[in-house]
């Protein structure tokens, strides 16, 4: 291989790292949808959050947790739901959040009791869920 065939291999591989470094795959944030955030400073717009999903709720409690900074294998699942509705719980990891529930008002599939929980970190939606009370047999996302 001549000295010329070499230098230009060696560029290629440079040239080739380098778009790599500058433009990673993305593809676990490519399926991601870009969402603007929500504000949910106030009980009116946390319900108004819920409203303009078509749910009907009533606040029926209020927590304060820490969103852990390693996910388990649920809280994974949990993530999940939040990435495919463009919710941004994944950046809040490690953090101290308000978890509101309220109890769904307008639907109950098979009698069920449905529940609404919505995260809040700094006055923003972080993550949200529909899901039965019985432990969360039936878990919908809510947009």
């Amino acid at each position: 291989m001549s000295k010329k065939t070499m230098y230009i291999l060696i560029s290629a591989a440079i040239a080739l790292a380098a778009i790599v470094l500058i433009f990673p795959d993305n593809k676990e944030t490519a399926n991601v949808p870009a969402s603007a955030p929500v504000d949910a400073s106030s009980v009116g717009r946390r319900i108004d959050y819920f409203a303009s999903h078509g749910w009907e709720v009533e606040e029926i409690a209020e927590k304060n947790i820490v969103i852990p900074s390693d996910f388990s294998q649920s809280y994974e699942q949990y993530a999940q739901i939040q990435d495919k509705q463009g919710m941004p719980l994944r950046e809040y990891a490690g953090r101290n959040a308000q978890l509101y529930v309220y109890d769904v008002k307008n639907y109950s599939p098979g009698s069920r009791k449905m529940l609404a929980e919505l995260l809040v970190c700094d006055d923003t939606a972080i993550a949200s869920m529909v899901y039965s009370e019985d432990g969360g047999s039936l878990r919908l996302a809510v947009s």
